[in-house]
């Protein structure tokens, strides 16, 4: 889905003039006056965005600061997943891994949502990132991938964690994170799933190591958290079912982004080579 398509779609669901891209990447997301449309790149995703609908109004009655619905259902609009958000108000600063930490540490505290949640996949959306790269990745990449997805979805299953499993955010990085006037917000609730905390953890360790995260930033996250998921033995096979879940992620921008192509390149490179060091871009 490009921008001319997503475009499209927001016409269809009735909030085409005036609105703005905010992002295109797994959704795109427009700012509409006060509100902020979501739109998922497939029909399959609806499931998603309702839950996502369910999750924030679960997390508004537990008193978590997180993004709250406008409207209370999603739409299927031209087979493509709608929702509407209420707009945030313009933020004060940029968020940073410390503002992170309290967040995770209000949902890691939760029960269990009235509603069910599914295990934290990280590599159930590697087939569909895949079919969507096409003939623009090498077959070769894309076995390797499929492979590795293989080996770590068996070998995930004899983890023994460390915290109690329960509800987790999926996504946990600062950029889901909003810093209002009245403080840190979080955002981007589709991931939220029901699986081991740690999951929640390995996202900024990996941050760390691969995307240039500043290790005081890092340093400031744990510290505030209680605790580096690092110190935990199952830290690298987590990490490494999301490593190569990112790369089947941003294969799915290659056919119209030659930068996601060369990104993807990049990645899946250090992977073949066994470099848990090489520097990886965020897309």
């Amino acid at each position: 889905m490009d921008e001319q398509r997503a475009r499209e779609v927001l016409r269809g669901a009735g909030y085409g003039a005036g609105a703005y891209l905010l992002t295109l990447g797994e959704n795109a997301v427009f700012a509409a006056g006060g509100l902020v449309v979501k739109i998922g790149r497939d029909a399959e995703l609806l499931e998603r965005a309702r839950r996502e609908l369910a999750v924030s109004e679960w997390l508004a009655d537990a008193g978590v600061p997180a993004v709250r619905a406008a409207e209370p259902d999603a739409r299927l609009v031209q087979g493509h997943p709608v929702t509407v958000w209420r707009r945030l108000p313009t933020a004060v600063r940029a968020a940073e891994p410390r503002d992170l930490a309290p967040l995770l540490r209000r949902v890691h505290a939760l029960d269990a949502p009235p509603f069910a949640l599914p295990r934290r996949d990280l590599l159930g959306g590697m087939e569909r990132w895949l079919r969507l790269a096409g003939d623009a990745i090498d077959p070769a990449d894309a076995a390797y991938l499929r492979e590795r997805r293989d080996a770590f979805a068996a070998a995930a299953g004899t983890l023994a964690p460390r915290l109690r499993p329960g509800a987790v955010h999926g996504d946990a990085l600062p950029r889901n994170v909003h810093v209002g006037p009245d403080g840190p917000v979080l955002m981007d609730l589709e991931t939220f799933s029901f699986d081991l905390r740690e999951h929640d953890l390995v996202v900024l360790a990996l941050a760390r190591d691969r995307y240039g995260l500043d290790p005081a930033a890092y340093e400031a996250f744990t510290a505030s958290y209680g605790w580096d998921v690092r110190e935990w033995e199952g830290c690298a096979l987590l990490r490494g079912a999301r490593e190569t879940a990112s790369c089947a992620w941003v294969a799915q921008h290659a056919p119209a982004d030659p930068r996601a192509l060369a990104e993807f390149h990049r990645r899946v490179s250090s992977l073949r080579d066994g470099d848990p060091e090489i520097r990886w871009y965020a897309f």
